[in-house]
């Protein structure tokens, strides 16, 4: 007998799934290597069937995958504390997405930023059972109206960051609502709606103190005074944006930036400088510090 035969063949699949496979190789897998996979034999699509059973994080960023494949792979799911749904925008609506989130109570991380064809109904499900989630995207998602956020906020206190960008069905009571409620929050986008004010910008800056990061982009009805306000309350703040907002002058922004904030628009003189610079061809040099 020769020696290449006495050596027993060990196949990847012999391996312990659940002890080596899972926790030492496909923990380490990006989901579409997943995908591609389980398309390799019925053993490969059983062994990811029971990966996903238990899996933690399903992100969908960078990878397109058809509704059938996405109900099936998420229809044993019940330990999910991640889940993005960027990528598929364009089909999720309610009937794919209630399941999931109804046998995954232990979320703490939803993005359904951009899925025009859900509704109200996947946010109402999400805070009904989601009650430890502390950071939801929904930019884009101008469904999203103040019954359903109000919903959100009376179950799921303990968010920690919240995009709610381009979601112009909110006025200036449910963002206060939010404010009111959620005194945890240190991120928060309000950006590219019109609706909102001083009045929300105020409130959020009284009841939530730990904010860190706020999107005002594009809101152009918020003025000065909702600024200073939060330069007063706000200690813990790192970034403000307010590009756009036209009605927010440097003498708001000043005591900010002395603070190390990170404001995404330049001082007037800043700016002057780089249009001289683009009329002339070159920067004269001034003495910034007199």
């Amino acid at each position: 007998m020769s020696k290449e035969a006495k050596i027993p063949r060990c196949h990847l699949l012999d391996l312990p799934w659940e002890d080596v496979l899972i926790p030492h190789i496909l923990n380490y897998l990006p989901l579409q290597h997943l995908v591609s996979l389980q398309r390799v034999s019925k053993q490969f699509h059983s062994l990811i069937q029971v990966y996903l059973a238990n899996c933690r994080t399903f992100d969908m960023i960078g990878i397109c995958i058809p509704k059938e494949a996405f109900c099936s792979m998420l229809k044993d799911c019940k330990a999910l504390q991640s889940l993005s749904l960027q990528n598929c925008s364009d089909w999720v609506t309610d009937k794919e997405l209630l399941p999931v989130i109804g046998q995954n109570q232990h979320l703490q991380k939803v993005d359904m930023s951009g899925c025009v064809w859900l509704t109200r109904h996947s946010l109402v499900a999400v805070s009904l059972s989601c009650m430890h989630l502390q950071h939801l995207g929904l930019a884009h998602c101008e469904w999203v109206d103040s019954l359903s956020l109000r919903s959100l906020v009376d179950h799921c206190r303990g968010l920690l960051s919240i995009d709610l960008t381009a979601c112009r069905q909110l006025k200036d009571d449910a963002i206060c609502y939010l404010a009111k409620k959620c005194l945890k929050l240190k991120s928060l986008s309000l950006a590219v709606n019109a609706n909102i004010t001083d009045e929300s910008v105020e409130e959020v800056a009284k009841n939530c103190r730990s904010l860190e990061q706020l999107d005002l982009t594009g809101c152009l009805r918020v003025r000065n005074q909702s600024i200073r306000t939060l330069a007063e309350y706000c200690p813990q703040l790192q970034s403000l944006k307010v590009n756009h907002c036209h009605n927010v002058t440097e003498s708001s922004l000043d005591p900010l930036r002395k603070r190390n904030v990170v404001i995404d628009v330049e001082p007037p003189l800043q700016r002057a400088l780089v249009l001289l610079q683009d009329v002339l061809g070159f920067a004269p040099i001034i003495n910034l510090q007199i």
